[in-house]
């Protein structure tokens, strides 16, 4: 069950929030949000003036094109090709990321433990956190420690994901901040996130993104002198090499005042070959590839061997959209493998109500559980062969309840998932189950139940042994 959203505004340096709901959690922001209320600045003149006039804007590295301020849309109607226009979107790094297999009674575990944030203003970063705690130690409320950081920031605490505690922690600005009034304008600043009642917290490290150096995104900042990419007779400028003289041709492969030329041979990537692998033609002994007709995709290499859509398919997306095509191969983003990138490394959904892996019973492979026989299920919890389910836990009741039974030395190893509540008699519990311990021939009585957060039993602490029954 998920409660409707909760909306908070934060006036105090700490602020409680409430579990197993959707958050939102919203500083205090001076100006409303870039992407409603203004446009890019196409008159710009800077990158930087570019990029700061709004979180869709992108700057065309070309010099000499009219319009280099715009949308990626208009940039792209104006000319400008995609890998020439400059548009970042700040980035997520995790620096602390220590994993504990269980924690302690008196403690629980975040993970990761420090992540820095790279944020373009307008632009939300966001990255996962999981809470683990002692299973008889309920988590309580969230508090954010929000006193180092100016307005104009927000934070977004998602829905716990796939029934346990995995929450998707979003991070944003919504404005550069004067520098004239903050020296501090771009970071760093932290902000802690901590369970109420415990010392652990996630710090989260913010940079904003508002000053760029025209170096960074202006090609003409970039020009490389002697290029390898010109033959060492030009420099290379906004992807295209402007010759020295005498030289010319793309790549500054002819010599204008030499009667030496490369032959043709050279077009050709072995003695059989077609000339640029039927992709290009050859100009003075180089390659120069064929455009194709959408912008966004290109051949490239020595003999225009290479291209960037020709990749394995996933879900009708050019390597499953989680990845880059480069030279007829699939370079797969973070966290997805496989040749068309369509293999999640992400187990959350084979995370079992017992906090397991597909409950210890089987292999989680791209995002799935491959369970052993003979279970099956989502999470490999289910076995329709397999004992009955108060048989199932028997041994583990009664060991942890009543210290005897086949399982009471290594009660502790196998055992300790089941979540107890005890109760005087048998009276008060719900169709329970009754079972005999073999030590004492007495009969104890208890219910099993599963939830999202663990397996619960309810136990009688009252016996009924045979001798008292005989009376």
């Amino acid at each position: 069950m998920h409660p409707s959203v909760r909306r908070e505004s934060l006036q105090k340096p700490r602020m409680v929030l409430k579990p197993l709901r959707l958050f939102l959690l919203l500083f205090p922001l001076l100006l409303p949000s870039w992407a409603e209320s203004q446009s890019c600045l196409t008159s710009a003149s800077t990158c930087s003036q570019c990029i700061r006039s709004g979180p869709q804007c992108a700057w065309c590295t070309v010099p000499h094109l009219k319009l280099r301020c715009n949308t990626v849309k208009g940039l792209s109607r104006a000319g400008c090709l995609t890998h020439y226009m400059y548009n970042p979107q700040g980035n997520v790094q995790v620096t602390r990321n220590d994993s504990r297999t269980q924690p302690t009674a008196e403690t629980l575990h975040l993970q990761p433990q420090e992540v820095s944030l790279r944020l373009r203003p307008g632009v939300r970063q966001s990255f996962p956190l999981s809470i683990t705690m002692a299973r008889d130690h309920p988590i309580t409320d969230l508090i954010m420690d929000t006193s180092p950081v100016p307005a104009g920031f927000n934070v977004t605490l998602g829905s716990i994901i796939h029934g346990y505690m995995l929450v998707e922690v979003k991070v944003g600005a919504n404005l550069c901040l004067d520098l004239n009034q903050n020296q501090n304008g771009t970071g760093p600043w932290s902000v802690h996130l901590s369970p109420r009642g415990f010392p652990q917290s996630v710090k989260l490290v913010i940079n904003l993104e508002c000053e760029y150096e025209q170096s960074e995104c202006d090609c003409a900042g970039n020009r490389e002198e002697n290029s390898p990419t010109c033959n060492s007779h030009g420099a290379l400028a906004c992807g295209s090499c402007e010759c020295y003289p005498p030289y010319t041709g793309q790549k500054c492969q002819i010599d204008t005042e030499s009667t030496f030329s490369r032959d043709e041979k050279f077009c050709r990537s072995g003695p059989n070959a077609p000339f640029c692998s039927g992709r290009g033609t050859c100009d003075g002994g180089f390659c120069v590839c064929n455009s194709r007709e959408n912008p966004e995709e290109r051949y490239s290499g020595e003999f225009c061997q290479c291209s960037n859509f020709d990749c394995p398919y996933h879900n009708n997306r050019i390597c499953g959209g989680h990845g880059k095509c480069e030279c007829g191969q699939c370079v797969c983003n973070k966290d997805w493998t496989d040749e068309n990138c369509g293999c999640s490394m992400d187990t959350a959904l084979c995370m079992a109500s017992n906090q397991q892996l597909c409950n210890g019973r089987g292999s989680c492979l791209c995002g799935t559980c491959m369970c052993n026989p003979p279970y099956m299920g989502p999470t490999c919890e289910l076995c329709p062969t397999c004992l009955g389910l108060c048989q199932q836990h028997a041994e583990c009741v009664e060991c942890r309840v009543f210290g005897t039974g086949s399982k009471k030395d290594r009660c502790e190893d196998e055992c300790s998932y089941l979540i107890l509540t005890k109760v005087q008699s048998k009276e008060d519990i719900s169709a329970p189950c009754k079972m005999i311990s073999r030590e004492d021939s007495c009969f104890f009585y208890y219910s099993i139940s599963y939830t999202p957060s663990g397996t619960y039993s309810t136990v009688a602490a009252d016996k009924e042994c045979r001798q008292t029954l005989g009376k």
